[in-house]
């Protein structure tokens, strides 16, 4: 009987047991049977992933305070996770892991409507899960599920809140902004999720820049949500918006209910809020003393450690606005050396300190500062734009401030007797000792806390060299303005780690004392006399490599001993002193033009008018090179006028009587601009002038330049006019001329593009033109000249008008005519596209013996490249005048052609006279006839007048 009964309750309960496993059916049993395997099983898991992730998740986020804080504390990264690719936090794949596995495992859609009351959690939570791991597309299909399938559930509200944060982080604001506002009309209660409804849209309406909307929603989530987090960190993020609307005494007091909140606050925000007050204090008016006890109240209490750098930072500027810029400085070391994760505030301590050094006028070092702040801002931000062009403008300051201080230094030593040498290097030497001695001392003692560091991580069961590299990042703010110094490698403690005080107690003693033995001795055996050098272990010997790496290491810091010991001495460094008054010549030479170049450079770009006067007048006191003397005069005339006015007149009065010639006397006396005076904007007349330029119209762009650059004087457009003349000169003069123009933009306008442009042809291109000579290479093309004195008069429009019949009668498509200016008075009618010298000397004759031509003006047959180099120099008396027996190739007389010749070329069309030279025609290249003067053409960016409108915009 009772096996029967055990047999039917086994049954029995197997029947119960399918039946509360099967999703299909809509029985009590069913339904708590799932909903209990949901709740309490693979949600609950699921759910402790989620929230160890969401920790996880806010951990790693680093709030930057110097922006308006986001609601949410999550940081949405660009790279999307593809398919398949793993998470960056696997608690939230687990998460996701779990609401799949019960929505498929325990889902009781019957009917078309679930019947287990979990799986709307479920839904929720995968939705969560997936839009923490930055995928929100299927997050937002998950948060949809919810609100299609489950509209009567317990989590509707909470589904919607996720749903529009989700659309928030797809950048549908405005979307979320419709739906926020419809979901706050249907809340009944004021709870959490009323507030997490009033944060949510208080972020939408940041997103969408309104502000003012955003402001009551934020008190609404401040006021009723039960997170102290959240309620300080709401708290703060008012008083951020009351900042940036203006209402700095609203923003005050919403810094100070958070700086109330004491420890129930995040301290982060605590210190946050009482730095934005700070930022808020008026300097001149407020009260300093009550500031100061404040911050240095704050500075001494311990829990405020991690955030050393920001109240360092706060007390820099405190100092530095009330023009206390050492203590300044001393603030903002302090801040730098707390070794901030703040990249910001890191350039924001160097920038400042740069600022402090540039208005000292120490140039050389605020670039060093500068050069800090770059490497900590983002790349091609507006800041980062803003001071790397500003550290752009120190490059020459940096460059010639160098060879400034180098070059004197030098010449100075020269100048003393064999004594002072001695005693001055003595002195150095004594110097350089001491600060030997105390970069040793600080090597031994960053050992020595190396060693103890090590130990104390030992015992700890960490890596010793974890330890030193902690305690070294320690001592940098003490090596700053000194070489790296390098810290032993073997760090490792010769106490013990198990009690005992013994050495071999240790093992990493051991250890390390082994290998010491091992580099000092080598591999030895155990035995007497074990130091022989014949007592190494045979076994396993060196190869040759290696042995001669062991060498020239050896050698190599044999030789940095050497050198080292060679520093202490005094013939180490009078050996480097040039010996012969060439070289001192030279040094001295560059030193002057380096001062020149800072006195404009403080001059023009950074208005430093007494530093920049300083510099002119130590360069006249040098007694420099011709060239620098009267552009140095001028500068210090203007330079004057701004800081004295009795100077200046004086100055002028000195250019004006040593130099009544010059360029500059007549600027300072106003002899160039008359009735002439231009009155159309400098631009468009650029323009017409460059546009006359390229036409050839040399003689007129000379004149109307120097009437616009006396008309236009002061103007960033001056440097374009002054090498657009410079290149004119060149055209006109030759090539001397034009190195003095060129030398007078270099060093008038030596911070502009034109003149480092001037200074680069000075340098490179004249310097070859000048070492030019005539020569006759086979070369490829001929010309005739004529001379013309004028190209309206009589003679030299017959002259053309013959020149063009014969081209056309004899159908001479391959040659041409042009006119070319040779100087202000001299100019040159040119025969273009002859392959030979025969061939031009034939067309000469024909001109000059036809009767239908009998052109009586001399014909000069030149080489194209000579006639280049006769443009370049303005040379062509010379050349005519050259004799045969010089390298030079000498014009020979113009042959006239006998019977046959003539004959030849009147029936072929003035073929070549003889059958070699024909087929030497034949088989040259053509040449290009086009004219290729000098100077060359300038650069399209310094001299077009599109390059000029372009440089105008930049600049404006």
């Amino acid at each position: 009987m009772k096996t029967t009964l055990l047999k039917y309750f086994s049954i029995l309960g197997l029947v119960l047991f399918l039946i509360a496993c099967s999703t299909k059916k809509n029985t009590f049993l069913s339904r708590n049977s799932h909903a209990l395997s949901s709740k309490y099983n693979i949600l609950y898991n699921g759910g402790v992933a989620l929230d160890k992730g969401i920790i996880d998740l806010k951990s790693q986020y680093k709030d930057n305070f110097w922006k308006l804080l986001p609601v949410e504390r999550m940081q949405v990264t660009k790279e999307a996770v593809l398919p398949g690719q793993a998470t960056t936090n696997p608690n939230f794949d687990r998460a996701e892991t779990k609401a799949a596995k019960a929505i498929q495992k325990h889902s009781m859609n019957i009917a078309g409507s679930e019947k287990n009351p979990q799986m709307d959690e479920a839904y929720l939570m995968l939705g969560k899960a997936r839009y923490y791991d930055q995928r929100f597309v299927p997050a937002l299909e998950a948060f949809n599920y919810v609100l299609y399938k489950y509209p009567n559930s317990d989590k509707i509200y909470e589904a919607k809140i996720w749903r529009e944060k989700t659309n928030m982080r797809m950048d549908n604001d405005a979307l979320a902004v419709d739906n926020l506002r419809k979901l706050l009309k249907e809340i009944k209660f004021k709870d959490q999720i009323f507030a997490d409804a009033n944060a949510t849209l208080a972020q939408a309406f940041l997103n969408l820049e309104l502000k003012d909307s955003a402001v009551a929603k934020v008190k609404f989530a401040r006021d009723f949500t039960k997170s102290k987090e959240e309620k300080s960190r709401y708290r703060f993020i008012l008083g951020q918006l009351y900042e940036e609307l203006g209402y700095k005494d609203s923003a005050f007091a919403a810094y100070q209910t958070v700086i109330d909140m004491k420890r129930k606050s995040a301290r982060q925000y605590v210190i946050q809020s009482h730095a934005r007050q700070a930022s808020q204090f008026d300097f001149e008016k407020g009260d300093t003393v009550v500031f100061l006890k404040k911050f240095n109240k704050l500075l001494k209490d311990r829990e405020n450690r991690p955030f050393l750098d920001v109240l360092n930072h706060q007390m820099g500027l405190f100092y530095d606005s009330g023009k206390k810029v050492d203590v300044a400085k001393k603030y903002y070391n302090i801040s730098l050396n707390s070794k901030s994760t703040d990249q910001y505030l890191i350039a924001s301590n160097y920038r400042n300190l740069a600022t402090i050094y540039f208005d000292k006028a120490k140039y050389v070092t605020a670039g060093k500062y500068y050069d800090s702040t770059l490497v900590q801002l983002v790349p091609r931000s507006r800041e980062f734009n803003f001071i790397k062009k500003k550290r752009e403008n120190l490059v020459d300051v940096i460059k010639y401030e160098g060879i400034a201080s180098r070059n004197d230094s030098i010449i100075n030593v020269f100048a003393m007797s064999e004594t002072d040498r001695i005693s001055y290097y003595e002195t150095y030497i004594l110097k350089l000792k001491k600060e030997d001695e105390a970069r040793k001392i600080l090597k031994e003692k960053m050992a020595k806390e190396a060693e103890i560091k090590g130990t104390t991580d030992t015992k700890e069961g960490n890596d010793p060299k974890e330890g030193v590299a902690k305690n070294n990042s320690k001592t940098d703010a003490l090596q700053t303005r000194k070489p790296a110094i390098e810290t032993p490698t073997n760090n490792v403690s010769f106490a013990s780690s198990n009690g005992g005080d013994f050495y071999f107690y240790n093992a990493n003693t051991v250890a390390f004392g082994k290998t010491e033995f091992k580099k000092n001795w080598g591999d030895r055996k155990l035995k007497d006399n074990w130091r022989v050098a014949a007592s190494k272990v045979e076994s396993n010997p060196e190869s040759e490599d290696d042995v001669a790496d062991k060498d020239k290491v050896a050698d190599e810091k044999k030789a940095k001993d050497e050198k080292s010991d060679q520093q202490y001495t005094t013939d180490f460094y009078i050996k480097q002193i040039p010996k012969s008054q060439t070289a001192i010549d030279s040094i001295a030479k560059e030193r002057n033009f380096a001062y020149y170049q800072l006195g404009v450079i403080y001059k023009e770009k950074f208005k430093e008018y007494k530093l920049a006067a300083a510099k002119l007048e130590k360069l006249l006191d040098n007694k420099p090179e011709e060239r620098l003397v009267l552009p140095s005069m001028y500068n210090l005339y203007k330079i004057y006028e701004i800081i004295d006015k009795d100077m200046a007149l004086a100055m002028k009065d000195r250019i004006s009587s040593q130099y009544p010639d010059s360029r500059y006397a007549q600027i300072l006396n106003a002899n160039s601009i008359g009735n002439s005076a231009i009155t159309e904007t400098p631009e468009s007349n650029y323009d017409k002038l460059y546009r006359l330029y390229e036409s050839g119209d040399y003689k007129k762009v000379l004149i109307d330049s120097g009437i616009a650059i006396d008309q236009y004087t002061g103007e960033e457009i001056v440097p374009k006019f002054e090498l657009l003349k410079a290149n004119t000169i060149g055209r006109l003069k030759g090539i001397q001329e034009f190195k003095k123009a060129l030398n007078f933009v270099a060093l008038n306008y030596p911070n502009n593009i034109e003149g480092k442009e001037a200074e680069t042809l000075l340098a490179t291109d004249v310097p070859k033109f000048e070492a030019l000579k005539f020569y006759e290479n086979k070369p490829l093309s001929w010309k005739i000249l004529y001379k013309s004195d004028n190209p309206d008069d009589k003679n030299t429009k017959e002259l053309k008008v013959k020149i063009e019949k014969f081209i056309k009668d004899r159908s001479m498509d391959k040659l041409t005519i042009s006119y070319d200016i040779y100087t202000m008075d001299k100019n040159f009618i040119v025969i273009h596209g002859m392959k030979t010298e025969e061939y031009a000397k034939g067309i000469a004759s024909i001109l000059k013996e036809f009767k239908e031509y009998k052109i009586q003006d001399i014909a000069y047959v030149i080489s194209n490249d000579n006639y280049k180099i006769v443009q370049i120099k303005k040379n062509f008396e010379e050349y005519l005048i050259t004799k045969p027996s010089d390298p030079i190739v000498r014009i020979e007389p113009i042959v006239q052609p006998n019977q046959r010749e003539r004959k030849e070329i009147n029936n072929d069309a003035l073929a070549v006279p003889n059958r070699a030279t024909r087929e030497a025609a034949r088989n040259q290249k053509e040449s290009d006839d086009e004219l290729n003067q000098m100077p060359p053409q300038m650069p399209n960016e310094i001299a077009s007048p599109q390059g000029k409108v372009e440089q105008g915009k930049e600049k404006r």
